[in-house]
């Protein structure tokens, strides 16, 4: 008989496996199943780019946003102060010319005050001189004294009061 030696047996059991293996189309499983996981990977890496390209448009835009909204306060900011500085300048106005018209009509009490004063006293000028003329009258002067005082009195108050 032949003398079968292990390392035959060995050989002949690993291509008897593997030939089964082939028979139950084992290597194409594992082929489709390594096709699928491949495939799977791709999907995930596909969506996590298209996730991440999602992400960086959003970012833009919320850094768009940002700097539009920076711009607007500014904007208003600078806008806010212009109004200010309208309002102080038409408040300044205001109260210049309220100050002018306060000026004006102290002034114009100051006028009045002063011709009353004047015309009182031209009142009590002529009362003055008429008490004058009157006693002078009565004390009894003669006819060219009479006249010669009243005719004085008069230039004096012509003088005095235009």
């Amino acid at each position: 008989m032949i003398e079968i030696d292990a390392t035959f047996i060995a050989l002949v059991a690993f291509i008897l496996f593997f030939a089964v293996l082939i028979y139950f189309k084992v290597p194409g499983m594992v082929l489709k199943a390594l096709d699928q996981r491949s495939e799977a990977i791709g999907k995930e890496l596909h969506e996590a780019r298209r996730l991440r390209e999602e992400a960086e448009a959003l970012l833009k835009s919320y850094q768009a946003k940002h700097a539009a909204a920076e711009t607007e306060a500014a904007t208003i900011v600078a806008h806010a102060k212009e109004q200010a500085d309208v309002l102080a300048e038409e408040i300044r106005e205001q109260m210049t010319a309220a100050i002018a018209r306060r000026q004006r009509q102290a002034e114009e009490r100051i006028a009045q005050a002063q011709a009353k004063a004047e015309a009182d006293l031209r009142v009590a000028a002529a009362e003055a001189a008429l008490a004058a003329a009157e006693k002078m009258l009565r004390e009894g002067l003669d006819a060219g004294a009479q006249a010669q005082l009243v005719s004085q009195g008069v230039s004096d108050l012509q003088r005095k009061f235009g």
